[in-house]
């Protein structure tokens, strides 16, 4: 560094440094950064080890782009996060509804009150037998909203400092728009309008059908709240994630094949979805 960048570095800091070392009566203590450690997965994701309301640590992915807080139900059932509370019958691809976390905690840095989705998410599920990790699920929006955050890939860690953001409920915001009239359900690639679930200890055939929205692909198809569905364009739907990637695979606008029983009955229905937002 030569003279006149040391020169204007001091006169930076000089201009820039606070006219007291102590801050007064008045002000809130400044908010203290937490090194967090993560694991870098070899799918390129970060993985932390989280503690739900105090129970754990199960190890989670640390995702700066999902826009929600996920846990499966093997978590939630540990953790209680269900403990006297129904489970909401609005479930999106296998989700148990969501939930307000009490506190989580990332490391060091805790956060209370956190809207989270109870789901075995077949991504997830799918990345914990490749990897042979036990992930548990998504650490996303809700949480780290409420930090400024540094990431360290060499180090392998993460900085949290509270930032005194609250982040909107996200879940509250998407449910309200799925229940307006005219709204749609998505699928992977496409939107076929229906909710689907598959209750702990049910090992039949197929996955019953929990609702049809109105107006969707699957109502003009003739599917009904409580069909069991079968398969899906010729895939077998034994669970909810067999449902997902059968969906996944299926493109806007093509015509494929439900397999549905109803009753004693076994039918065929014709479903064209539509795209995606």
């Amino acid at each position: 560094m030569n003279m006149l960048r040391a020169l204007a570095l001091i006169l930076l800091i000089a201009l820039f440094a606070p006219a007291e070392d102590t801050p007064r009566a008045d002000q809130p203590a400044p908010a203290k950064p937490v090194v967090v450690p993560f694991e870098l997965l070899k799918s390129g994701h970060m993985a932390v080890h989280v503690m739900v309301n105090d129970k754990g640590p199960y190890l989670l992915i640390f995702d700066t782009g999902a826009p929600m807080s996920l846990v499966n139900n093997k978590l939630a059932n540990d953790a209680g996060l269900f403990k006297g509370k129904m489970k909401s019958p609005f479930a999106l691809f296998g989700s148990q509804g969501n939930v307000k976390i009490k506190k989580l905690s990332v490391g060091g840095q805790s956060a209370e009150n956190v809207d989270a989705i109870v789901m075995d998410h077949p991504t997830v599920e799918a990345l914990a037998r490749a990897l042979d990790k036990p992930l548990c699920g998504i650490v996303g929006f809700p949480f780290f909203a409420r930090f400024k955050m540094t990431l360290d890939y060499k180090t392998k860690t993460m900085t949290l400092v509270p930032s005194g953001y609250q982040p909107p409920d996200i879940m509250k915001a998407m449910t309200s728009a799925l229940l307006s009239p005219g709204a749609k359900t998505l699928a992977p690639a496409a939107q076929f309008g229906l909710i689907a679930v598959k209750e702990a200890g049910d090992q039949a055939d197929g996955v019953d059908i929990k609702e049809v929205i109105a107006g969707s692909p699957a109502a003009k198809a003739g599917l009904k709240r409580g069909d069991r569905l079968l398969t899906l364009d010729g895939r077998w739907t034994d669970s909810v994630s067999d449902l997902y990637e059968a969906a996944s695979l299926v493109k806007p606008d093509e015509k494929v094949e439900l397999q549905v029983k109803r009753g004693d009955k076994t039918l065929r229905l014709s479903v064209t979805p539509v795209k995606g937002f």
